[in-house]
This record gives structure tokens, C-alpha cells and sequence, in this order.
């Protein structure tokens, strides 16, 4: 089993992404912090929609990018404010988080 762990984070990203895909309304988005640069992160970007990923949908996801959940790690939800500089009103971001580990035998 490996013993590497990375964080995965989660969020729904209001305006829309352009990467790995443009999207032109809200999506979540999931990615595995890893060393490097940010743009080569292993990323998921679900269709458009503000509806949380279901449990399931956050599985496989992480096991399309060839990772799964780290033995006992949980889900961990955080809210904060979305940042100012954003052209609609000030909203409440929620952020989920979990520690992964790397598919024995790569991506599924």
C-alpha cells in the first residue's frame, strides 16, 4: 500500500472555470495538491451545476484521477466568503477537503 497522502480540496467554483475546461456558469471542482506547479495539479471539473458531488460522484472522481481516500479520512467542510474582487455580491463559499493516497495500480 502506498504511503504517500496528498490533500484534495474541493469547490464550487462560481464563475465558471477555464481549466482543465471552459465552463461558462458554476461548477465544483476537484484537485490533488501535489508538489509543482498548480496547472499540473490532477483535476476534475464536474458539468455546470451548484449541486454538491454526491459522496459516489467525489469517489469517482478521485479514482479517475488515479487516487482514493487515505485509511479513516472523512470529508472536512470549511465556509468562508468568496473574495471581493468577484463581479457579483459577496457569497458564502463552502470548501471541502480530504486526505487521498495514490491508487495501487494507477488511474481507474
Amino acid at each position: 500500500m502506498s504511503k504517500q497522502v496528498f490533500g484534495a480540496q474541493m469547490s464550487l467554483r462560481c464563475c465558471g472555470t477555464t481549466v482543465p475546461e471552459r465552463t461558462d456558469g458554476p461548477c465544483w471542482q476537484l484537485y490533488v495538491a501535489m508538489s509543482g506547479l498548480v496547472s499540473e495539479w490532477p483535476t476534475f471539473t464536474w458539468p455546470t451545476t451548484s449541486e454538491v458531488p454526491t459522496l459516489d460522484q467525489r469517489r469517482n472522481a478521485l479514482e479517475y484521477l488515479g487516487f482514493v481516500l487515505a485509511d479513516g479520512a472523512e470529508w472536512e467542510w470549511t465556509e468562508c466568503t468568496g473574495p471581493d474582487y468577484h463581479p457579483h455580491p459577496v457569497q458564502v463559499l463552502l470548501l471541502g477537503a480530504v486526505k487521498v493516497r495514490p491508487l495501487e495500480n494507477g488511474a481507474a
